[in-house]
């Protein structure tokens, strides 16, 4: 009786929470046949790309009627909650330098169930990240067709009904990633540097029209309203973690990895606070309010002329789109390890000719072009926001366990003040979290049953990690 009960035990609650022992994440990285071709400047392209100008381009239209004047201070409460993160994720980079990111630390500290929850969390963050950039990037093109041409899309087909421009520049990206890592390194880095130039552009010229008395009264809403746009614009930093997405294909991952998240979150919270302080001060909310393209709005308005805002648009279709790029490229990856563990079925590891993961791409980029064509941005936002505050909070975890169970890891950056700063990165995750809208709350909720319904019903019984038995289920 007693041996018969044993006997279940790894099939039943025991088995939700098995590890994967480090060594053998770190053995499958050592022997992936994903190809190694990224230096720190590719790396730090990568999450910078990932991250720059998925709020500033995009959500600051949404956010600055939140905060008002005071949306600037938002974006400083979003870098704080994404500083500490990123802190854990630098440590966790270096010490386990795979493609699963947050999904693979999780999985080596807190338990495969906790893992999956991470791991589907990824999914949502950033495959409605893509969709949402996309969204913002159809916003763009249509400024600068009619800034350039004068004519727009047909609004059926640009938001109305369809968003048929969103959904095009998701397959686009899917094809340069189908070209290989190394070919669409080159791609992000250019277009990132241009999205630099592009924005500073933008700060010069909204400084000369900046009037203090746009910044009055500076919080309307108070801290609530504050941290309320922090909760939205915090999915502005999703992607500095991208560069841990390329555990696999980075030169020197234990010393490159933690520098270029820690470098990467550095420059996009200085180009953000710049851009949105200018942008207010130089047109004020209501300008912005409401707009996919409100960078430009600005530009407009503040010069009376075409031109900046034609420029500054051209520099947005092109560096969104390789916000859409780098960020499904984060994608990919993660299902690479969730599918090499077992959890997901075995084509979305498979490895083609160019050393790329090619039929998860192409499912990939084809799933997320359906929401990017039919979902309304802000939706897409507050949905990316809380998939990425979920696996955040965990990552910070999971520093705290690693330094327990393994103290004598190889760490390739340490997390200072272990377990003060992780613990503030997780205190701040609950707290964006607790500023979203319930709607966003019910979204979650829906998706994460779904999430359990596919674990129970495939990953538990197809983990690598289970008994001979489940396996042969």
């Amino acid at each position: 009786m007693r041996a018969g009960c044993h006997r279940q035990v790894p099939s039943s609650a025991v088995s939700l929470l098995r590890t994967k022992p480090v060594d053998q994440l770190t053995g499958d990285g050592d022997h992936t046949p994903l190809h190694r071709s990224l230096g720190l400047v590719p790396l730090i392209a990568l999450s910078v790309g990932a991250t720059l100008g998925t709020g500033i381009f995009v959500v600051l239209g949404q956010a600055a009627p939140v905060a008002g004047p005071a949306v600037a201070v938002s974006f400083v409460v979003a870098a704080l909650a994404a500083l500490f993160s990123a802190l854990s994720y630098a440590e966790l980079a270096g010490a386990v330098p795979v493609a699963g990111s947050a999904y693979s630390y999780t999985y080596a500290t807190l338990g495969e169930l906790v893992a999956w929850v991470c791991g589907w969390c990824l999914l949502l963050e950033y495959g409605v990240s893509v969709a949402a950039v996309a969204v913002g990037w159809s916003g763009y093109l249509n400024a600068f067709l009619d800034a350039t041409l004068g004519v727009q899309l047909p609004a059926a087909l640009s938001g109305e009904v369809v968003n048929l421009p969103a959904a095009v520049v998701v397959l686009l990206a899917m094809g340069v990633l189908l070209g290989g890592v190394k070919e669409s390194a080159a791609v992000t880095t250019v277009t990132t540097a241009l999205k630099v130039l592009v924005l500073l552009f933008f700060v010069v010229v909204a400084v000369f029209g900046f009037q203090t008395r746009n910044l009055t009264p500076f919080a309307p809403a108070g801290v609530a309203g504050i941290t309320g746009a922090a909760s939205l614009v915090f999915f502005s930093f999703i992607g500095f973690d991208a560069a841990s997405t390329a555990g696999e294909e980075a030169k020197n991952p234990q010393r490159d990895l933690p520098r270029a998240i820690v470098i990467s979150l550095a420059i996009v919270t200085v180009v953000y606070v710049l851009v949105a302080l200018t942008a207010v001060g130089a047109a004020g909310v209501d300008v912005l309010t409401g707009s996919d393209a409100s960078l430009a709005a600005v530009l407009r308005q503040l010069t009376d002329q075409a031109w900046p805002a034609t420029i500054l648009s051209a520099g947005a279709v092109v560096a969104i789109a390789s916000v859409v790029l780098t960020v499904l490229y984060g994608q990919t990856r993660v299902l690479v390890a969730m599918s090499r563990d077992g959890l997901v079925p075995k084509v979305f590891s498979r490895v083609g000719v160019r050393r790329v993961p090619t039929a998860n791409t192409v499912i990939v980029g084809v799933v997320v072009a359906v929401p990017a064509a039919l979902v309304p941005l802000g939706q897409l936002a507050e949905a990316t926001s809380i998939g990425t505050l979920v696996a955040f909070g965990l990552v910070n975890v999971g520093v705290v366990v690693l330094r327990r169970s393994r103290p004598d890891l190889p760490r390739g950056f340490r997390t200072p003040w272990v377990p003060v700063v992780p613990l503030l990165g997780l205190a701040l995750c609950v707290l964006l979290v607790a500023g979203l809208a319930p709607v966003t709350w019910l979204a979650f909720g829906i998706w994460s049953v779904v999430g359990l319904v596919v674990y129970f019903a495939y990953g538990r019984r197809h983990s690598k990690l289970a008994p001979s038995p489940a396996q042969g289920e």
